[in-house]
């Protein structure tokens, strides 16, 4: 059927070497995007008073969530269990060894299930730090930890359940044993979602619970008044520069194995990125009268997020339109759109991941028509392409783009209420205009 595949053992075969030396340096590549790629993007965007704090929540999030992963989550997330969350017979990582392998796309090939783990872990950590921008610059780095825990056990590893679980290619042989792979899928594999990458599990997942995290934390002090224009863009670009690289480990390494997919993924995801780019900047040049560094660079992680789940599904033409129409759209979700939505939505989280997984998501079902240069989707019973139907397909990315919003955005909001109520969400007015380096962490990112 499709997407991100999930552990089979399978005693007999052996780990594919090259691929899963490509997964390692995949997840290598996702890493850098976080540290330093995110927290520098975040950081120059911020004042700087707040600079550090940002690094530091990036940095420490990350971290968390590793630990949370090798603990639980692997095991929540892909082993099987109910349709929306998985079983803990993985708990601790438990029964894995040098030998355990996972399937891939392809029947007969496998990787070590080690860096199959390191790499979904990687996933895990940069999504739930993706929120922070949303609320950043007033929340207390306690209520970020907490909140973290809480809404990557109960949003993040049910949605990457539900869209990417199943027992692999392997054990597809004829129509009844199809039937038996669905039964014991993820909610919306089972449905024929299409998400290669992360739209919906990541993008849109970290975008919903960032916009429930600016209208509960509220806005900041000064906002709208006071000049809240970001401090360094230089590091806003090398950060954005560091996060287009290391999507290549992102969309490239979800195929899970170094082949012809693996670089049609790697090259829409350049070419989406760079559309996206110019798109905003030629769209914000005629609206504003002067293209800015922003705007290009924001385009550029635009367009990353739009393709991301489309970038092994479509062809290099579509991957091109799908960059073209996101740096436009994206900048009027973080102008136009957030206007009408009225939260202060700091660094504009739903506006580029939000709006930019929703339309990458929908984009997918289009593109992905081999009659208009994608790949269609693959036949596991017949072992060959099936017959594409444009219409069933958007129905699916209806069904997943529509789960992940109700879904992170109830966890969300009682998460938020949760740590709210034990600790409180926000830090005191007077802390808040001191800045959060010196008030949370006692440090300053600069001494001049």
């Amino acid at each position: 059927m499709e997407e991100t595949i999930i552990p089979v053992a399978t005693a007999v075969l052996t780990a594919n070497k090259g691929d899963t030396a490509w997964m390692m340096v995949s997840t290598l590549l996702v890493i850098l995007m976080a540290l330093p790629g995110l927290a520098l993007f975040y950081g120059g965007l911020v004042r700087t008073k707040n600079m550090l704090s940002v690094l530091m929540q990036t940095f420490t999030i990350f971290s968390l969530i590793c630990v949370l992963w090798a603990i639980y989550g692997y095991s929540v997330a892909f082993t099987g269990g109910s349709p929306v969350f998985g079983s803990l017979d993985k708990l601790f990582l438990s029964g894995i060894t040098v030998d355990s392998v996972v399937a891939t796309f392809s029947k007969g090939v496998v990787i070590s299930e080690l860096v199959f783990v390191v790499f979904q872990a990687t996933f895990a950590a940069i999504t739930t730090a993706l929120i922070i921008g949303a609320f950043a610059e007033r929340i207390k780095f306690s209520a970020v930890l907490l909140f973290s825990v809480l809404w990557f056990t109960l949003s993040y590893l049910p949605m990457a359940h539900m869209v990417w679980y199943w027992d692999g290619p392997d054990a597809i042989t004829d129509a009844a044993s199809l039937d038996k792979v669905l039964a014991s899928a993820g909610f919306l594999w089972a449905k024929g979602a299409l998400d290669f990458a992360g739209g919906t599990v990541v993008h849109i997942n970290a975008a919903v619970a960032g916009l429930v995290g600016a209208y509960l934390v509220g806005k900041r002090v000064g906002y709208g008044r006071e000049s809240m224009t970001p401090h360094s863009l230089t590091l806003t670009m090398v950060g954005a520069s560091l996060l287009w690289v290391g999507w290549f480990g992102f969309n490239a390494g979800s195929n899970l194995e170094a082949n012809g997919v693996a670089a049609l993924a790697m090259a829409n995801t350049l070419f989406a990125t760079a559309a996206a780019a110019l798109s905003w900047m030629f769209a914000e040049w005629m609206l504003k009268g002067k293209p800015s560094l922003l705007g290009a660079a924001s385009g550029a992680v635009a367009g990353l997020v739009a393709i991301t789940p489309a970038c092994g599904f479509v062809g290099p033409m579509g991957a091109l339109i799908i960059g073209l129409l996101t740096g436009a759209i994206c900048l009027w979700g973080v102008n136009g759109l957030k206007r009408l939505l009225g939260a202060d939505d700091a660094l504009d989280v739903f506006g580029v991941h939000g709006v930019g997984g929703i339309l990458g998501s929908l984009l997918t079902a289009v593109f992905a028509s081999p009659a208009l240069g994608g790949t269609g989707v693959y036949d596991y019973v017949a072992n060959k392409v099936g017959v594409y139907d444009m219409g069933a397909q958007m129905v699916s990315q209806l069904w997943a783009v529509g789960t992940v919003i109700l879904w992170s955005g109830l966890v969300s909001f009682i998460a938020f209420k949760l740590v709210d109520v034990t600790m409180g969400l926000r830090v005191p007015e007077d802390e808040e205009r001191e800045g959060l380096d010196i008030t949370a962490h006692g440090e300053s990112a600069y001494h001049y």
